[in-house]
């Protein structure tokens, strides 16, 4: 239960982030705006979300994670409440990248947290579940967004706000004092760079294809909203499934066996889908993906809270920053392949995904 504030802050921010995927149409009717316009909402989140958490963690570390943290919840509430009431599109997509500085604050310095909350023999299974509730939340993004659209688009971002708010109350401990406060030089390490670079292809590769999958869905099946929606949750609910079991194996087996297990997995499902006979196919493989993909992350992600001891915070933002850089970059580096064939847009996903076994590797013989 002393977790729980800590797994519900990782899923406000990823699906913050994700939600406006689905509210297009809703948005370019009350902003009388294109489509394109809309879509630059999108970026306007996630760019600064990635490129603020190359710095957050240390931030946090020298500051204080309680104050940070509370500070960026109450920042984020706030700007919810202006996003559901913004006047035009323009306004719009300032406060969604002021979203998005707010949130590079909160996920790095909750995963610290976190990590420094557990015993150190539970630490895979608490970062695992972690790591689970993160995709969780870029799965079920498009749902939640669907069903709130339904109603009133506003609703998306009211519910965030009454969320923010009441995680605001359960900041996280401070760091232990040290003699020599934390240097954002200490997290640009060899180990955080591999990290980093498993963590971009790894969401560049998986988590950050969902939108493909959705137009495969209704381009070769012809499923509705909802469905493709019922459809890209089943990754997220897999991974909620296995969270916290993939994070007893980390312990249980170490951590680069149990990536390279999820890798191989993720890696020869994400070109299967290219393949997929029937919409029925396409679900049960996605689903499979995330049962992999919770596997890989929850090795990742221990390693990342282990990788700079005298800077945890920093070291894990750094990785963050990269993990949803590529979640960010994806549908550019895959759309122009699929609209080539399918199966190549999903073919160069399973390629990037099994390079990020490169990355991790060089961790393995080090330890």
């Amino acid at each position: 239960m002393r977790a729980l504030p800590f797994y519900i802050g990782g899923f406000l921010g990823p699906f913050g982030g994700g939600v406006v995927a689905v509210l297009v149409p809703q948005l370019r009717d009350a902003f009388d705006a294109t489509t394109a316009g809309v879509a630059a909402t999108l970026p306007a989140y996630l760019i600064p979300f990635a490129l603020f958490q190359l710095v957050s963690g240390t931030i946090g570390e020298r500051i204080g994670r309680r104050k940070v943290v509370r500070t960026a919840y109450i920042a984020y509430a706030l700007l919810s409440l202006a996003a559901a009431f913004a006047p035009t599109l323009e306004t719009f997509i300032v406060i969604r990248a002021l979203q998005g500085t707010a949130n590079a604050f909160l996920t790095p310095l909750l995963l610290a947290g976190l990590a420094d909350l557990v015993p150190p023999g539970q630490l895979g299974r608490a970062v695992g579940t972690f790591a689970a509730v993160q995709t969780a939340a870029i799965a079920l993004a498009p749902l939640g967004g669907g069903l709130f659209g339904a109603v009133d688009w506003r609703f998306a971002f009211l519910s965030q706000v009454v969320v923010a708010l009441g995680l605001a109350l359960f900041p996280p401990h401070d760091a232990e004092r040290r003699d020599t406060p934390p240097r954002l030089r200490a997290a640009f390490t060899r180990r955080v760079g591999l990290l980093s670079g498993a963590a971009f292809t790894g969401y560049a590769g998986v988590t950050g294809i969902g939108f493909l999958v959705a137009v495969e869905a209704a381009d070769e099946f012809g499923l509705g909203s909802i469905l493709r929606g019922v459809l890209l949750a089943g990754f997220g609910v897999a991974g909620m499934l296995l969270g916290r079991a993939a994070g007893d194996a980390v312990d249980r087996f170490g951590r680069t066996p149990v990536i390279f297990v999820g890798i191989a997995i993720c890696s020869v499902l994400v070109v299967a889908l290219g393949f997929a006979p029937s919409a029925l196919a396409l679900g049960a493989l996605w689903f499979a993906i995330g049962l992999g993909s919770a596997l890989m992350w929850a090795g990742i992600n221990v390693l990342t809270v282990e990788a700079v001891p005298g800077n945890r915070a920093g070291g894990t933002s750094v990785v963050s920053a990269f993990k949803f850089a590529g979640n960010a970059v994806a549908p550019v580096m895959w759309l122009p392949l699929y609209h080539v064939d399918p199966r190549l847009g999903f073919l160069g996903a399973g390629i990037l995904a099994a390079t990020a076994g490169v990355f991790i590797a060089p961790l393995r013989m080090a330890r």
